[in-house]
């Protein structure tokens, strides 16, 4: 029983760390190829995000993402034992990740701007943003993004769109950040490339992580009042029924009409 609860738990870790090494892979990937295209990189994060639920989901709940464990853990739905074990299966996979994509990128006669993947604000971001926005910013974009996915995963009638809901949101926090920050949304992900790029990019992770901590955590504590005001007691309708008194058949009389009795003949006199 032991090895098998060991065993069990592997898979959920073992899932979540494929999960997040796809999604910065591919997302990542994308942006340093296309130089950070708007559209190809939201896409390329969105579309990842889908596929992986729809691969390990199953097991893991398809996190992918600390954030959403953080969240799933505020709001009861892991306990602390996986929460750890999430979390450092998603960093150690986006990680992998990025390693894999400098492998990839140092084979290529083409030269390609890692750089263009990590998350940035200030002189090191297109936008020039700013520590407080960009902080701002990765909290509003993950609260909207936690969100959904704590409101999606609420009812198990909604198992088969929970892939396609949460890659459409991811898509779309994604269109809005990326010429601001790069859009991180996902510690995991905002941390790999500054750990391989160094200097200036590593010193401003740190809220490319708090950011997206807090806004999940707002997310669990929004979600928490939503259904709150929906846990309202339910109407028992009584209905009183009516018995009406089963009425019982009288039985007709029938009456018995006496019967005629013969005349005695008359004795002949002889």
């Amino acid at each position: 029983m032991i090895m098998e609860g060991v065993w069990r738990d592997m898979k959920k870790y073992l899932c979540e760390f494929l999960g997040t090494c796809v999604l910065v892979l591919f997302g990542c990937g994308v942006a340093i190829v296309t130089n950070a295209d708007l559209v190809a990189t939201a896409l390329a994060f969105g579309l990842s995000a889908a596929v992986v639920y729809y691969i390990v989901g199953y097991i893991s709940g398809g996190h992918i993402n600390p954030a959403v464990s953080f969240a799933a853990w505020i709001d009861k739905r892991i306990d602390t034992k996986d929460f750890f074990g999430y979390v450092f299966a998603q960093i150690l996979g986006g990680i992998a990740a990025f390693a894999l994509l400098m492998l990839i990128f140092d084979t290529t006669a083409t030269v390609y701007t890692v750089e263009t993947a990590a998350n940035t604000f200030g002189s090191l971001s297109n936008s020039g943003i700013t520590m407080l926005g960009a902080l701002i910013l990765e909290i509003i974009l993950t609260f909207t993004l936690v969100l959904t996915v704590l409101g999606i995963t609420r009812n198990n009638k909604n198992t088969r769109m929970v892939g396609i809901v949460v890659g459409l949101a991811l898509i779309l926090v994604h269109l809005f950040g990326i010429n601001l920050t790069g859009t991180s949304v996902n510690p995991a992900r905002g941390f790999a490339p500054a750990i391989f790029v160094g200097g200036e990019y590593l010193n401003q992770a740190w809220v490319f992580v708090v950011g997206p901590m807090v806004g999940a955590a707002f997310a669990a504590l929004a979600i928490f009042f939503i259904d709150l005001e929906n846990d309202e007691p339910k109407q028992v309708v009584v209905t009183e029924e009516i018995v009406k008194p089963v009425e019982k058949k009288e039985t007709p009389r029938v009456e018995r009409k006496p019967k005629p009795r013969k005349a005695k003949s008359a004795k002949k006199l002889v």
